[in-house]
């Protein structure tokens, strides 16, 4: 069953599209996550790369530590993705720039040791310290 995902940034000039449902949902509160997209915590949908692409648009990229690259819109700065070099398979897509972020919903929240102590967790989603280890 094919499907089409699709999403982009705030002022429309890049769009994406998955034709893969996520192979994973999650919460991050590491503090890089939250330096990079200056909120408390970013949800995040994993998707592999060969079933994700750019349909409109390139974004900017940046490491933001050594084999991490984020991506963003360079006109309205909007945070999009985030991936690491030595997992060459999937792509961290920000859930809330989906079109439709409520139909994926976090199933986990990580790096719960630098939650800000203000942030509550879910009740309906599974914590861990750190990584979830997938």
């Amino acid at each position: 069953m094919s499907v089409s995902i699709e999403g982009g940034c705030l002022c429309g000039a890049i769009r994406y599209r998955a034709t893969a449902r996520p192979v994973s949902r999650s919460i991050c509160h590491c503090r890089t996550c939250r330096r990079a997209s200056g909120a408390p915590s970013v949800a995040w949908s994993t998707f592999h790369l060969d079933h994700f692409a750019y349909t409109q648009g390139t974004p900017a990229q940046f490491c933001s530590s050594p084999d991490v690259v984020r991506t963003f819109c360079g006109r309205c700065g909007t945070p999009l993705s985030y991936r690491n070099v030595a997992d060459s398979g999937t792509l961290d897509i920000t859930t809330a720039t989906l079109d439709a972020p409520e139909d994926y919903p976090p199933t986990k929240e990580t790096w719960i040791d630098h939650r800000l102590a203000w942030e509550p967790l879910s009740t309906a989603t599974h914590h861990y310290p750190q990584t979830s280890g997938s």
